[in-house]
């Protein structure tokens, strides 16, 4: 554990222990608040607490009130050097063994319970065996968030679950040992009647172990969805490199990237990432910096120029001084952009949690209303606690184990056969409220590589033979904008070899190809050659220029050929995707560090009118709080390592599934097919599970309380109560079975039926 400095502190992030529901992220906030100078947020899902002090409260001070709260409270622990083993790192491994072993121990007491037939002479006691570790050991998180709850005047679910369970199971105790239950031979006839006993007859076991299971289940898919907040910031601090190599006396020396240290020089060959942020001493180069900027078309860099660590040289070698290293990179600042947008995103109270609010103080009020109201008729205690208990254990909600984990396993499912990954419950209520969709340009609008768009010859020029020299001369060169010329002219047929191959830096190719001097690059390039671009051509390229593309002159024996017109290309079906988020009653936004132009272009090309441009990541963040700010609630569409950031801050954040582990890691929902047209099934399903779980709720609380009336006038059959639990877990089941039905819009099938079946490319984005 860290210690704890004291003394005045700014901010403060703590690490929160113990919660067990939203409403217990809620106690913490509320008490940290009570402090002087203390402003406090404090996040169930990521389990941390960010704390912002004006006066003089010390960490010890805020450590402290946590713990008076029932929680713990430590400071982060400092980075490794050695990464911790996943495995055993998994909080969820010890909830996993407890689901595990509680459900292979429920099964018989269910079976045993409901199947009158099945309940040979002595089954009551090996419902109890079997029962008894679930109950105590299966239920302990419940138990002792109950404790915890009790202890400082609070009651959330676990109150109600703990008291529940505890109260069928103690009552089958006394069934058992003290009253008439225990007898071999003693069966439950399945029959509906409604009479006054005095419950010496009748065990709840099922009941008791059915609703530890249900819960446990409920409590472990809640963990595993949690534990994936922080895998954005893994998966972000993975991008950096791993090793440079340092130039010390002259020579290259291979050292881990953490031994770097400001002023070094280190190299950079082509293909290597960019160690730390720093500035070129020697070399030139074509930099992708598209994590950072969003920009498809790489940053030609040479000496005096500033380059970012974890951008990729894609061109020449350079040697870099060192000028940012470790925490103080750009990479480091994103990931805490994306750690701040988790935690200050605002959480989504669980349904049940709300409703327990109202609904445990009432039942609790009830259980003793029932108790007092039957000792003062004079109906004797057997018959008064038999009441109490029997109020208790028909509120003990057993289909709301179910009404969540069942609609989003159904729901979830559904969607990983259309293509959508939908991360977990919480995700669900912001697709409701959503009203913008703001729409990353590269990658997802866009297909996110250099493209051809057009060949522009000279007069009199033919341009096949234009794009097949262009296009042998640019296969020889490492640049994306050459790559897209090459790889459009090898379409078009076999391309001839080519002869001295030059590149001049930052400007173009020369080199013989087919007997021919062929230039290809800037207009600059085949100026200095003395090839001038004519009138006409000269407007080709402002043209291409004007609209946001690149254009790339090529002149051969001294002559000026023609222009290729070369862009990131709009998806076919985006156009179709935000006509479809449109008529969800979407607006949708343009968000891009692609410059003003290109952005505009993209825009009208599509249908959109709010257009974005030029923003780096952090402000993109800025960019959706604004829009936050505005009043609008925002979803957010991106694939980048530059889109991370904005996509946690979103209310609701898409990734496609085409682009970068960062980018999915940070979001809520993953389009596998990176097709834009998913985005609005991906939303349309959200829509319809979230609809299911709260209908869901609604039956499952609304079969317990319809039962209450009876528990309390001492008529609660026991079969009555385990018939009202089987028909509302029943019905919460095939209510969300009803999910498997859900279709894609028409238009969009081919986007579903092109997803190959088990495709492994599904499953990936498991590992958050």
């Amino acid at each position: 554990m860290t210690t704890a400095p004291t003394g005045p502190l700014t901010d403060v992030e703590l690490l929160i222990g113990g919660m067990t529901c939203a409403s217990c992220a809620a106690r913490v906030e509320k008490k940290l608040n009570k402090l002087d100078g203390v402003t406090a947020t404090v996040n169930y899902s990521t389990e941390k607490a960010k704390v912002s002090v004006t006066g003089d409260v010390t960490t010890d001070d805020l450590i402290a009130t946590v713990e008076k709260t029932g929680y713990t409270a430590t400071l982060p622990e400092p980075p490794r050097g050695e990464p911790a083993d996943e495995e055993a790192a998994d909080p969820t491994r010890a909830l996993r063994t407890r689901l595990v072993v509680s459900a292979l121990l429920s099964v018989p007491v269910i079976v045993l319970a409901m199947v009158s037939p099945w309940q040979f002479e002595y089954w009551q006691w090996l419902s109890l065996t079997l029962a008894a570790p679930v109950v105590v050991w299966g239920g302990l998180p419940f138990h002792r968030a109950a404790w915890t709850n009790l202890r400082h005047g609070a009651a959330t679910m676990d109150t109600l679950v703990s008291l529940g369970t505890l109260a069928a199971f103690g009552w089958s105790l006394y069934a058992l040992f003290w009253g008439t239950a225990g007898i071999p031979g003693m069966v439950h006839p399945f029959e509906l009647t409604i009479e006054r006993s005095d419950g010496s007859a009748n065990i709840y076991l099922e009941a008791a172990a059915g609703v530890t299971t249900f819960l446990l289940a409920g409590r472990y898919f809640e963990a595993r969805s949690k534990r994936r907040a922080g895998a954005a910031l893994r998966a972000l601090l993975e991008l950096g490199a791993k090793e440079v190599s340092v130039l010390r006396g002259g020579a290259e020396v291979r050292v881990p990237v953490d031994q770097l240290a400001v002023g070094d020089l280190f190299v950079v060959r082509p293909g290597e990432k960019v160690a730390a942020d720093g500035e070129v001493t020697e070399g030139s180069s074509a930099v992708d910096a598209s994590m950072l900027t969003g920009e498809s078309v790489p940053v030609e860099v040479g000496a005096g120029d500033a380059v970012v660590g974890g951008t990729v040289n894609a061109g020449g070698r350079l040697v870099v001084q060192a000028t940012r290293v470790g925490s103080a990179t750009q990479l480091a600042q994103m990931a805490r952009l994306v750690e701040d947008a988790q935690n200050g995103k605002a959480e989504v109270q669980r349904l049940a949690d709300r409703i327990s609010g109202v609904f445990v103080p009432v039942v609790l009020v009830l259980t003793v209303g029932t108790l007092g109201f039957w000792i003062g008729t004079g109906a004797g205690l057997p018959a008064a606690f038999t009441a109490a208990v029997a109020v208790l254990i028909i509120a003990c909600p057993c289909a709301l184990g179910l009404a969540t984990p069942t609609a989003l396993m159904v729901g979830t499912g559904r969607g990983a056969q259309l293509g959508i990954l939908i991360k977990g419950p919480e995700v669900l209520e912001s697709t409701r409220r959503v009203d913008t969709v703001v729409l990353d340009k590269t990658g997802t609008v866009t297909t996110g590589r250099m493209t051809l768009l057009d060949v522009v010859p000279a007069d009199g020029e033919d341009a096949d033979r234009l794009l097949r020299l262009a296009g042998a001369l640019e296969a020889a060169s490492e640049h994306p904008i050459a790559q897209a010329v090459a790889r459009a002219a090898a379409e078009r047929g076999e391309l001839p070899g080519v002869d001295g191959f030059t590149n001049v830096e930052g400007l173009g190719v020369t080199g013989m190809v087919d007997s021919a001097a062929v230039v290809v690059g800037r207009p600059r390039l085949l100026a200095d050659w003395s090839a001038p671009l004519t009138p006409a051509l000269r407007r080709a390229v402002d043209d291409a220029e004007q609209a946001g593309s690149t254009a790339v002159a090529v002149a051969w024996d001294g002559v000026p050929r023609g222009v290729l017109v070369v862009a990131d290309a709009v998806k076919p079906t985006s156009a179709a995707a935000i006509a479809q988020l449109r008529a969800l009653g979407l607006t949708p936004v343009l968000l891009t560090g692609d410059n003003e132009r290109a952005a505009r272009t993209v825009a009208a090309a599509v249908g959109i009118d709010e257009v974005i441009a030029e923003v780096l990541p952090q402000e993109k963040v800025d960019a959706v709080k604004r829009l936050q700010a505005q009043g609008r609630v925002v979803a957010m569409v991106g694939d980048g390592v530059n889109d991370a950031a904005a996509l946690a801050q979103a209310d609701l954040g898409l990734a496609m599934g085409t682009g970068t582990d960062v980018a999915i890691e940070a979001s809520d929902l993953t389009l596998v097919r990176g097709d834009l047209r998913a985005a609005t099934d991906a939303i349309r399903l959200a829509r319809r599970t979230l609809a299911t779980i709260k209908g869901n709720l609604f039956w499952a609380f609304g079969y317990n309380v319809a039962a209450l009336p009876l528990a309390m006038a001492g008529l609660l059959n026991p079969m009555i109560a385990g018939a009202a639990m089987a028909f509302s877990s029943v019905f919460v089941v095939s209510n969300s079975l009803r999910l498997r039905g859900f279709a894609p819009l028409p238009e969009n099938r081919d986007v579903a039926t092109a997803l190959p079946s088990g495709t492994a490319r599904v499953e990936a984005p498991a590992r958050h």
